[in-house]
C-alpha cells in the first residue's frame, strides 16, 4: 500500500482490510478508471446520516423532530462536510485527472464533501456498521458537539435551503402574497413554495422577516415536508 494511505488510517483511527477500497473511495470520476468514489459516495451518505441521527437522537431529548432534522442538517451539510476532510488534510490523498488537480480539486467543497462520504461507505463496507458508527463518531465529534451545544442561527433561509437541497430536492420560492397597513407600519404575508406545493406563510414587519418565519415554520414542522 501506498506509505500516504497509511499515515491517512492513522488519522482517522481505522486500518483497512481491504485497502482497494480506500483507494476507491479517493478516486475522482475525472481518472478516467474503471472505479472511483461515486457508488462510494451514495452509500456513505445514508451511513452517515443515519450515524449522526442516532447521536443526535441519544443525546438530546429536549430536541423536537424538527430541530433533529435542522441540526443533522447542519452537520452533514457540504460545508461542514468539506470542514471535517480538511481536518484530515484529505485532499491530499485523492487521485485526481490532470484536469481537475491544475484547477485546484483538492481544495473544492463538493470534491472534498464527496470524498469524505465514500470513505465513510469504505470503511462501512470494509469493516462493518459499527466500524463506521466509531469513525463518524470520531470524525464528526466537533460537529456534532457545535451543532447540539448552538443556538438557533437566524438564518432561516439559508439553513431550509440546506436541508432541501440533501431532501426532496425541490426549488424554493418565497411570494409577498399581501401586504397591510400604513407604509411607515406595513405587515408582510410571505408564502413559502416548494416545488409545487405552498408550504406555509410567515408573517412580518417586512419582507425580509415574513420570509425568515415561514422558513423557521418549514424547519419546524419538516417532517411533513419530507414525505
Amino acid at each position: 500500500m501506498d506509505e500516504s494511505l497509511k499515515d491517512l488510517q492513522d488519522k482517522i483511527e481505522y486500518e483497512f482490510i481491504d485497502s482497494g477500497l480506500l483507494m476507491k473511495a479517493l478516486t475522482h470520476p475525472s481518472c478516467g478508471l474503471s472505479y472511483n468514489y461515486e457508488r462510494l459516495e451514495f452509500l456513505g451518505d445514508a451511513v452517515l446520516e443515519l450515524v449522526i441521527s442516532d447521536l443526535l437522537y441519544k443525546n438530546n431529548n429536549d430536541f423536537n423532530e424538527g430541530t433533529l432534522t435542522q441540526k443533522r442538517s447542519e452537520i452533514v451539510c457540504a460545508k461542514s462536510l468539506a470542514g471535517v476532510a480538511r481536518g484530515i488534510g484529505l485532499g491530499e490523498y485523492l487521485y485526481l485527472g490532470k484536469g481537475e488537480e491544475q484547477s485546484g480539486g483538492r481544495g473544492k467543497q463538493s470534491i472534498l464533501e464527496n470524498a469524505m462520504e465514500a470513505m465513510i461507505g469504505a470503511i462501512y463496507l470494509d469493516g462493518g456498521f459499527y466500524a463506521a458508527q466509531a469513525a463518524v463518531g470520531r470524525l464528526f465529534f466537533n460537529a456534532v458537539k457545535r451543532a447540539a451545544s448552538a443556538q438557533h442561527d437566524s438564518d432561516y433561509k439559508s439553513q431550509l435551503q440546506e436541508m432541501v437541497q440533501r431532501t426532496v430536492k425541490q426549488d424554493i420560492h418565497y411570494l409577498v402574497s399581501r401586504q397591510e397597513g400604513p407604509p411607515h407600519n406595513t405587515t408582510f404575508y410571505v408564502r413559502l413554495i416548494i416545488g409545487p406545493d405552498v408550504i406555509c406563510e410567515g408573517v412580518g414587519s417586512s419582507k425580509k422577516e415574513a420570509e425568515q418565519n415561514a422558513a423557521k415554520y418549514a424547519i419546524e414542522n419538516f417532517d411533513r415536508i419530507n414525505k
